[in-house]
């Protein structure tokens, strides 16, 4: 069998996989977030925590629910990589220094997972478990919460209530992360992914002396790193380690994983606003992209320039050879549209195109399918700006969902797309100019420039892949990086429930004849040309002094 077939046999098998779980799952998520009851175990959070998980919240109680949780989580997780040196199950590691706690705490809560650390010489079990593993359920759930908020926006009517932030997050916590975590684990653990809770152990003797290898609760924080779009590595190598993905059929679970709930909450909105068809059409702009973008990267690294790609069979640097270019191509698109962050290999190592085509899935937005919710929050605002675009062309009034797009929808869905670009630009024109920050790139010239431009794209965008090849365990790196994170999760997601409040206060207006169809494969088209141009009119600019620049030179 050819490699390209042996990778388009992979995709059809993730189409039929994806396929399989879409109306299961989605139709389960918008029973939980539409049920009126609560499970004993969550009385029993609700008490504990001291919140009525029946008030009804409008945007700004909601959104105060969403900083108050995220900045005690911050605060928890940093005093605890502060005392690790002085905690039991630590394997005898220090107390990780301030700059690299902020970073990381910051990363893991806003749902990046940015590591600027070897994760198996610096985290011991109780930081693992007890805090990163803890924190890639809670921040996806916030994500989701969000995102179901938005749907209520569009599905209210004059009531400008959103739901409760608290009901949102222990439900996806409790009733969908958790369930499918477990069996997860068990899958992972049967392919090969080691859960032990075991010490550091010397293995064998190589060049320089033996080597050390440690335990821990692997499999169980590879399932929700993946499966909440998180994408922090238990081990430094991340999902190329053999420990955390093992196999070909682990890798192609992992990404099942990663892509499974952004896909399928477009059904839990479609359910939840009374029009499957207009999930459908969410679905189907999210499908073309990620399926467009998963043949471009397979095409770029495959395609032979010289004779050691030829022997090679494409471009396998950086890549390892029990994945292959197809399993690390179709991973590689799916890390970074998403929010995951998660890599089975070294992006730095790419094709120059290829390396492009990942940064480019990061600021289109991470929405094809997107983060667990912020995929589906972030398509929907692109929605939003789309159908005013059209209204414009015609001479109507833009409607959405039987909602009016007027000036204070349209400016806060334009301040959700500009604040992310205004972030990854100016932080990296920042890195360049000053003298110290450029010591940390490994290579100069236009590579060199993509690995501080992606740094900055994966962290601004809550992703948290790393281009590798950059030195970000500085006090800059992780400072700026760290305030990255924070303000390009935090700050759209003022502006998502402000104008889900805004939608939530309206009343529907009716259907005409000369409402524009939403969803019609038209209008996805629409909307698909509306997220490609807008950011390839923000980011062209930079992309042409980095990774187009490398590839047309090559």
């Amino acid at each position: 069998m050819s490699p390209v077939l042996a990778g388009v046999l992979q995709v059809l098998a993730l189409v039929v996989a994806l396929g399989l779980a879409y109306r299961p799952l989605g139709d389960h998520m918008a029973r939980v977030y539409s049920s009126e009851k609560h499970l004993r175990v969550e009385k029993w959070i609700y008490r504990a925590v001291g919140v009525d998980p029946n008030t009804r919240m409008r945007w700004p109680a909601y959104l105060r629910g969403v900083l108050a949780f995220s900045v005690v989580s911050v605060l928890f997780l940093y005093l605890l990589q502060r005392l690790q040196g002085s905690l039991p199950g630590s394997l005898g590691f220090v107390s990780i220094d301030p700059d690299q706690a902020f970073n990381t705490a910051a990363s893991f809560v806003a749902n990046t997972n940015w590591q600027s650390y070897y994760g198996e010489q610096a985290m011991g079990h109780v930081v693992q478990t007890g805090g990163l593993a803890v924190q890639n359920f809670v921040s996806a759930a916030v994500g989701i919460a969000v995102a179901v908020a938005l749907v209520r926006g569009f599905a209210g009517s004059r009531t400008g209530e959103l739901g409760n932030f608290w009901a949102d997050l222990v439900r996806g916590t409790v009733r969908i992360l958790l369930p499918i975590a477990v069996v997860g684990a068990l899958v992972l653990v049967a392919c090969g992914v080691i859960q032990n809770f075991s010490g550091i152990h010397e293995v064998g003797q190589f060049t320089g002396g033996p080597q050390q290898w440690n335990g821990g609760a692997v499999a169980s924080q590879e399932v929700i790193k993946e499966l909440g779009t998180n994408g922090g590595g238990y081990f430094n190598a991340n999902s190329s380690h053999p420990f955390e993905n093992p196999n070909g059929l682990s890798n192609l679970f992992e990404i099942f994983l990663i892509l499974v709930i952004p896909f399928a909450l477009t059904r839990t909105f479609g359910r939840m606003v009374g029009s499957l068809k207009q999930g459908y059409a969410i679905l189907g702009t999210m499908a073309t992209i990620w399926l467009g973008f998963t043949a471009l990267m397979m095409w770029t690294e495959y395609a032979h320039h010289g004779p050691a790609f030829d022997i090679a069979g494409g471009a396998m640097e950086g890549k390892e050879t029990r994945f292959g270019i197809a399993g690390s191509s179709i991973f590689a698109v799916a890390t970074t549209l998403t929010s995951t962050g998660a890599v089975n290999s070294f992006h730095s190592s790419y094709t120059g195109l290829g390396g492009g085509i990942t940064m480019l899935g990061m600021q289109l937005g991470e929405i094809a399918p997107g983060g667990v919710g912020s995929g589906l929050y972030g398509m929907l605002v692109m929605a939003v700006i789309a159908v005013f675009i059209a209204g414009l062309m015609v001479g109507r009034t833009p409607e959405y969902l039987g909602k009016k797009i007027g000036t204070r929808e349209i400016k806060l869905a334009a301040c959700y797309i500009l604040i992310t670009p205004a972030l990854v630009l100016c932080f990296t024109a920042a890195a360049m100019a000053l003298p110290t920050p450029p010591h940390s790139m490994l290579n100069s010239g236009a590579h060199g420039f993509s690995e501080v431009l992606y740094a900055y794209t994966s962290g601004a965008n809550n992703n948290g892949s790393a281009f590798a090849g950059l030195n970000a365990d500085t006090q800059w790196f992780n400072t700026t990086i760290g305030l990255a994170m924070l303000l390009g999760r935090f700050l759209p997601m003022v502006f998502v429930l402000a104008l889900a409040g805004s939608l939530a206060e309206q009343k529907p207006v009716p259907v005409t004849t000369g409402t524009l169809g939403t969803h019609r494969p038209l209008f996805s088209g629409l909307l698909a040309g509306t997220i490609l141009i807008i950011t390839g009119l923000t980011y062209f600019p930079a992309l042409a002094l980095g990774p187009l620049a490398e590839g047309l030179a090559s």
